[in-house]
């Protein structure tokens, strides 16, 4: 069997295992032994072929996984589904208590209680989406 082949079989191996390890370091590894199949079917001796495999893996592990790393690692910056509710603005549709209510947020008509179950804020009062519980907001009279 050739050499090239070889390599190209390791790749594929690698870069399989990569799919379900999701480590960056497989995928790496595997870019390597694609770079190297390409040299061995260029006719590279075996002997320069593992340099030419160290030396690939070498700089991706350890110039290209930190960068990959960084921007697979970073945090969400925008907030999504129910999170993105809270601190918007609603209004009363049916008197919302300690104990129940109803009030619209951005178009759509929720379950709501209040925040301070003292309160009790009338129909047609603007509100503060303190926190979404479930199916339940949360919400605070904006006077």
């Amino acid at each position: 069997m050739d050499a090239w082949l070889m390599w190209l079989i390791v790749a594929a191996v690698l870069v399989l295992a990569e799919i379900f390890t999701l480590t960056a370091a497989l995928g790496m590894l595997g870019m390597a032994a694609l770079v190297t199949a390409g040299a061995a079917a260029l006719g590279i001796p075996v002997a320069l072929q593992f340099v030419v495999f160290t030396a690939v893996a070498a700089v991706t592990l350890l110039f290209l996984r930190p960068v990959a790393l960084r921007h697979v690692l970073r945090p969400q910056r925008e907030r999504f589904g129910v999170d993105a509710l809270i601190g918007s603005t609603g209004y009363v549709v049916t008197e919302v208590t300690g104990r129940g209510g109803r009030v619209r947020i951005n178009g759509e008509e929720w379950t709501a209680r209040a925040y301070d179950e003292t309160l009790v804020i009338p129909q047609g009062a603007g509100v503060d989406v303190i926190e979404i519980s479930g199916t339940t907001a949360f919400v605070y009279p904006r006077d």
